[in-house]
């Protein structure tokens, strides 16, 4: 950088500490710059932070979302039912669906703020009060919950991984479930299972422990789908008849 006369701008390192790691001190001084550390990082739209919970990226998209949510409610009396749900799916909810795989593993807890930001939309669409009951907009809106919505995405980045249309570092995190014997199941195109911790932490919300749970949780017919559009609308179904259909 000196020899080409930069300057060093908006660096930052962000470091993700392992388990009873020592705190370290990592300000790094470059010439007459110092770079310090800092406990959360922006990247193509999605707030990192040092612990992994996402909490964060969470609080932010929630508060995007809400203000959002409130222009659109300035101008409700002049839009139609329809035109609304335009708007709110186009600015709130891809909001929601945006990277939304990242949070796979995290509790409920977690995730309820994104959930009760898709009930005020949907209650918007309607134009219906605060506490009205939301299970069935959801299914007349062919909305399904966050949590479902994330399992979704999920599924389908492990379905690429399955069929080897994915990206090479997502096909190397699924191993095919290969039985001691051979087996009926062999040709169910189940994936091997990970350990893990056993209640949800920064650990298991990765791709490697729970896609493979969720996919073999899948019926047959879903996991030996032809085509990505096939497997895409079998699993909504399947996750429309889980929330919806009991």
């Amino acid at each position: 950088m000196s020899a080409h006369h930069l300057k060093l701008n908006k660096t930052e390192p962000l470091f993700l500490p392992g388990k009873d790691c020592p705190t370290l001190d990592l300000t790094i001084i470059i010439g007459t710059s110092v770079v310090s550390p800092t406990q959360t990082a922006r990247n193509l739209g999605v707030i990192l932070d040092n612990k992994v919970s996402f909490t964060t990226n969470i609080a932010a998209t929630t508060s995007c979302c809400r203000y959002t949510l409130y222009n659109i409610r300035r101008i409700r009396p002049q839009l139609s039912q329809k035109a609304t749900q335009v708007l709110v799916q186009a600015l709130v909810i891809s909001r929601l669906d945006y990277c939304n795989s990242l949070l796979a593993g995290l509790p409920a807890c977690a995730t309820r703020p994104l959930q009760l930001i898709q009930n005020a939309a949907a209650r918007l669409v309607f134009n219906l009060p605060t506490f009205s009951h939301i299970t069935l907009l959801l299914r007349s809106l062919h909305w399904l919950p966050v949590t479902a919505r994330i399992h979704f995405k999920t599924l389908v980045l492990a379905y690429h991984a399955v069929n080897g249309s994915g990206p090479s570092y997502i096909q190397d995190m699924v191993k095919p479930y290969t039985p001691a014997r051979a087996l009926r199941s062999a040709s169910a195109k189940r994936l091997a299972l990970r350990g893990g911790p056993k209640f949800p932490s920064a650990k298991t919300c990765r791709f490697v422990i729970p896609a493979p749970k969720w996919w073999n949780e899948l019926p047959i017919d879903i996991r030996t789908a032809e085509s990505l559009q096939i497997f895409r609308r079998g699993l909504k179904s399947h996750f429309f008849r889980l929330h919806f259909e009991r």
